[in-house]
């Protein structure tokens, strides 16, 4: 059965889509993909390089630029300049908060004078793509680590420490805001999930089907992700490319073996 089925799904049936209380608990294997981080670096070194081109990084819910520190160390060594972005701790939504963000990727985009790539990791990653669809003419691509913009957010399992430390009801939130969310922002856009997810299950993470989208399938759990070698490859091919020439992910030879899936449905935007 496909994983994109009902997208859109009752309130009485969100519970059955968040991921199983023992993938939340196997969230500690986060510890083990930081080693593989450091075992897999050999073989990293051979993914592609960079040419300075800027990338800024936004952590998960409750993480904070030092979260995504191995991914930023690493692209830095494979030639781009990662930033993170300097807001402190992501605890949700707020109009500040998209006024700052908005202000941040001004101001790398007139340090470089280039468009500024972007990449979020769960929360931040719904983030990034707000962020190109409002500038798209700042953006060269997004990438979505594990993030949930697909659903409610009422499907994952952090929802109600979403709601205590951002003072934000979910139920009362914007529904077009929601609807808008679904639909990907006019740039590029990559999607990587794991159906390991602890934490965001794989429905949240879909992204709609067109020219510019893709989703990717890796191994790992939801805290595993920002440094998760899987990750990391599939973001330093993606980055490679040049802006003008974007394809999917290539899944022939050995990376047909290192993912689960060499060809993933597409979600189609719901009406």
């Amino acid at each position: 059965m496909s994983i994109m089925k009902d997208i859109e799904i009752k309130d009485t049936e969100i519970s059955k889509k968040r991921p199983s209380k023992t993938l939340l608990f196997l969230e500690v294997r986060a510890l083990l993909e930081l080693a593989a981080y450091f075992i897999a670096m050999p073989l990293l070194q051979m993914a592609p390089k960079g040419n300075g081109e800027p990338v800024m990084v936004i952590p998960g819910f409750t993480a904070g630029d030092w979260a995504t520190l191995p991914m930023r160390k690493y692209l830095t060594n494979r030639g781009y300049s990662a930033h993170g972005w300097g807001l402190g701790i992501n605890l949700g939504y707020s109009e500040e908060l998209d006024q700052k963000l908005s202000l941040r990727l001004i101001e790398l985009y007139k340090r470089y004078g280039k468009k500024i790539n972007l990449i979020g990791w769960s929360l931040g990653g719904t983030y990034a793509r707000e962020l190109a669809r409002w500038s798209p003419d700042l953006v060269r691509c997004v990438m979505t680590i594990g993030s949930p913009f697909a659903m409610t957010p009422k499907a994952t399992n952090v929802w109600q420490l979403y709601e205590y430390l951002s003072g934000e009801k979910i139920d009362e939130m914007d529904k077009e805001l929601f609807r808008r969310m679904q639909s990907p922002p006019p740039v590029p856009t990559t999607s990587i999930f794991s159906s390991g997810d602890g934490v965001v299950p794989p429905e949240c993470s879909l992204e709609c089907s067109a020219a510019h989208t893709e989703n990717i399938h890796v191994y790992g759990s939801h805290c595993g992700l920002p440094h998760n070698p899987f990750v990391l490859w599939v973001i330093a091919d993606r980055l490679a490319q040049h802006e003008t020439e974007w394809k999917p992910f290539d899944w022939t030879k050995l990376r047909s073996i290192l993912f689960p899936m060499q060809v993933h449905p597409k979600r189609l935007l719901t009406a």
